[in-house]
């Protein structure tokens, strides 16, 4: 077979893919659209114990209505069930999303509405077809096509990325410190080891402290504490989002240095498909 029948039938199937999925969503046949997704409420946190993995999240007991049956439920997030908890209060609410009329099968979610219309498999069939047009460019045409071809979708990408980014990284270090600090205590230190190609151990403190709104909030603290391991009973400043106390660091400093790295490697990503584009145009 000649290399256009290959690129003939990789675009065939992977677009009877995304074709069939693309009606499956028009239709709302999708498992995404024939999902219940409902707000539940946390009723009652648990500390976390000194020492034990930080993969189950803060341990939470979360309330929530079907709204087919009316019925109300009251469940936990032990043994997993979806997205770990990593800031917890009480009265928080937090998505929860199952198959309808499978209230049982329950996952939690930060963002119980993303992904709803199950187009997932059909965009990355869409993707998978681009690439196929692309390398065929690059092999039957000439190669600095693989560099506008990659260049393009990641200059797009980039360009609707960095602003966005900016924007939030501003938002979080002005909320961040227009908020008067409370003191928190370091509750629990969680440990992880990962053996595989080498021995890695992993710290991650839990932190406890009461906003001035009077919500007493349990999170993980993954960054901004320098001696995490030691840190087990300590007492930490936190400042923290009044709408928000998810948002919260114990050192301004810390957020502001990660903050710039991000918008840092963004732009840097940014550059990359820029000049992938120009190189490839200008060895045409």
């Amino acid at each position: 077979m000649s290399l256009e029948g290959y690129l003939a039938l990789w675009c065939a199937v992977f677009g009877t893919v995304a074709l069939v999925g693309y009606t499956r969503s028009l239709t709302g046949l999708t498992a995404a659209q024939r999902s219940a997704r409902v707000m539940g409420r946390i009723e009652r946190v648990r500390e976390p114990r000194h020492g034990s993995s930080q993969r189950d999240g803060i341990s939470v007991v979360v309330s929530f209505q079907d709204p087919h049956s009316g019925q109300q439920f009251t469940v936990t997030n032990d043994s997993g069930h979806g997205e770990r908890v990593t800031a917890a209060w009480t009265g928080r609410e937090i998505g929860v999303r199952y198959p309808r009329g499978r209230p049982h099968a329950y996952q939690f979610t930060s963002d119980p509405w993303a992904s709803r219309h199950g187009l997932g498999w059909p965009n990355f069939a869409l993707f998978l077809i681009y690439v196929g047009l692309v390398v065929f460019a690059a092999i039957d045409w000439s190669w600095p096509w693989a560099l506008i071809g990659f260049g393009v979708p990641w200059t797009l990408s980039g360009v609707w990325y960095v602003p966005q980014s900016a924007r939030a990284v501003r938002r979080r270090i002005a909320v961040l410190n227009s908020c008067s600090p409370v003191q928190g205590r370091v509750i629990a230190v969680l440990t992880d080891t990962d053996s595989e190609g080498g021995t890695f151990t992993s710290h991650t403190p839990v932190v406890a402290f009461t906003t001035h709104e009077g919500t007493a909030v349990t999170a993980y603290c993954p960054d901004g504490l320098p001696d995490a391991p030691a840190g087990h009973g300590g007492e930490v400043t936190i400042h923290y989002d009044p709408d928000d106390p998810a948002v919260f660091t114990p050192n301004l400093a810390s957020e502001d240095r990660s903050r710039l790295l991000d918008i840092t490697c963004g732009t840097v990503a940014l550059t990359l498909g820029v000049a992938a584009v120009v190189v490839g145009a200008a060895l045409l």
